[in-house]
This record gives C-alpha cells, structure tokens and sequence, in this order.
C-alpha cells in the first residue's frame, strides 16, 4: 500500500479493527471521536429531539441560519458502534460549510438490534423530517440522505425503500464509503484483508452482528437489488485502500446503467475511515467536497430527485 504520508503516519492511533466484542469497539470510537477538536456551533441552531417509530429515535438537528435543504445523516461504524455524539463533529462541519439543516440519527445498534432496526429508525425519521418540513423550515423537495461507511449503506438501502413504497421524497444520496454487499466477493474484499483500521474480518463480524440469523435483503445489503431505477441521484465516495471500495463503484457504475445521474470519486492513498484524521490535507479535501456536493445538490432548481416519488406527493 502506498498511503497518504499524512494519513500512514496516524494509523497508530485507530482502535484495532475488531468487533468481536461491542462493548468494547464501542468505547474505542468513542475515544477516536473524542480526539477530534469540538466544531464552534455558533451559527447552527442545534436541537435534540425525538422522532416516533418502532421505539422513540432521537435526533440531533443542526440547522444554518436560512437553510432551506436538509439532509438525513447517518454515523458511521459497522451498524454497531457509533451515535449522536460520536458524529457530532462531523454533523457539525457537515451543516456549517453545506448550509443543509442535518438531521444526525441515533439509530438503534447491533448486535443487540439487529436488521431491520436501524433500517426502521432511519426510515421514521425521513417520514418525519417530510411531515414536518414545514416545522422545520426547509422545503419538502430538498430533502436529501446520506452518511459514512454503514451509514451510508443504510442511507442507500432506505432510498430503496422509499422509492419501492411511494414513500418521502428523497433529493439526493450523499454516500461516503458506503457498506452494501454483504457477501464480500469483490477484488478488493478479497485482496484488501488487512488495511488499516477496516479489515476483511471486521466486515464478517458487522455483517454478522446485523444480519444475525435473517437472510440479506437489498434492504439490508442494496448491491442484492437487481434494479436501481428510480433512485435519486448520488455522490459516491471510496478510499483507495478499504474492503468496500469495488462494491462501491460497481454499485455506482449499476446506478449509472439504469439512468441515475451519479459523481464518483476515488480517494488515493486513503484507508476507510481516514478522514478522521482532520489534520490530513486530504482529509480536508474529502470533507470540504461531500459540503460543496451537499450544498450544490440541494440549491435552487438543481434539485432532481424529488420526481423519483412523485406519486407520494
């Protein structure tokens, strides 16, 4: 591997890729987390709530002065670590530099949670978040969903949802590293066993914890849906070196074959999950863009996606 030096001199500082005990990975993201610098909020109006569901799924919205847009955004962390303060930072810049209200989600985790939980939090709170547009001040139409790594999976599985029931409008997908396939046969699944931070058996152990005993659905795993039609467009990112990085682009080459507009970006010299070192030049880079996209996706008449549920409006 030839890594970004900035990045290969931090990967001393990630918590060993292993998630055989929860717990545990759980206080060493917490940790990472808690090493990055507190954003100023000033300029974001910033609001815990709570959104119905299966169970009550709280919400942290960080809303710019005048934001019209929002996004749905999802934490990183094989859908069994990670929540609403761990992604504070990210939600944080994510909001200030994109002018989008965020809407961070404290989805329920696994293994304790398995599929379809987190699905189900994430889906409640896009109903929500349409229902209350109004409340919120945003427009129903700039609706977006996004997030990193098996948030972002779980971003793409619930536009699937969306689209299949006639459900919220979405705008937009903003998916960083997303986590898709759960089968794990792609070149670099199977060549990239172990990278920094992600490895290939830390991703048999996410799957594991989510998927328990229950059959993988596109629901669960969205690379197993046959048709992408209908979706709203898309941002891709991938880091040149992590296990998803070919499901990533197949997935985004697939949306591109059933006429999705997509932007795909290949990050070289990154690891999944690297863009937590904020000090990286490139680092800066990758966050400044996922912002811009958001930003421009959500402006004015480039909104497109919202025709894709049109019978839901």
């Amino acid at each position: 591997m030839i890594l970004d030096p900035e990045l290969e001199a931090a990967v001393p500082f990630f918590p060993p890729a292993d998630l055989s005990d929860p717990l545990t990975a759980r206080k060493h993201l917490a940790e990472l987390a808690a090493m990055i610098p507190a954003p100023a909020t000033a300029h974001l109006e910033v609001e815990d709530r709570t959104v119905p569901g299966d169970v009550d799924v709280p919400v942290r919205i960080y809303r710019p002065r005048g934001a019209r847009g929002a996004i749905i955004w999802l934490h990183g962390g094989g859908f069994v670590m990670g929540d609403l303060d761990t992604e504070h930072p990210w939600a944080t810049m994510l909001a200030e530099n994109s002018g989008a209200a965020v809407i961070s989600v404290g989805f329920r985790l696994a293994p304790e949670q398995p599929f379809p939980a987190a699905h189900d939090d994430v889906y409640a709170a896009l109903a929500w978040t349409a229902e209350h547009a109004g409340e919120l001040g945003i427009d129903p139409a700039r609706i977006a969903i996004g997030g990193h790594s098996a948030g972002a999976g779980l971003a793409a599985a619930v536009a699937l949802r969306a689209r299949d029931q006639q459900g919220p409008p979405i705008a937009f997908q903003l998916l960083n590293q997303p986590v898709l396939d759960d089968r794990q046969q792609a070149w670099s699944a199977r060549n990239f066993t172990d990278t920094p931070f992600v490895t290939h058996a830390k991703v048999a152990q996410m799957w594991q914890h989510y998927l328990g005993s229950t059959p993988a659905t596109p629901y669960a795993a969205p690379a197993r849906a046959t048709d992408l039609s209908g979706l709203p467009p898309a941002y891709i990112a991938t880091a040149e070196f992590c296990p998803n990085r070919d499901e990533d682009i197949d997935y985004a080459l697939r949306l591109l074959q059933a006429g999705v507009p997509v932007e795909l970006h290949q990050w070289p010299g990154t690891f999944h999950g690297s863009q937590a070192i904020l000090s990286a030049e490139v680092s800066q880079r990758q966050s400044a863009e996922l912002a811009a996209v958001l930003r421009r996706a959500l402006a004015g008449d480039r909104v497109t996606g919202s025709e894709n549920n049109s019978a839901a409006e």
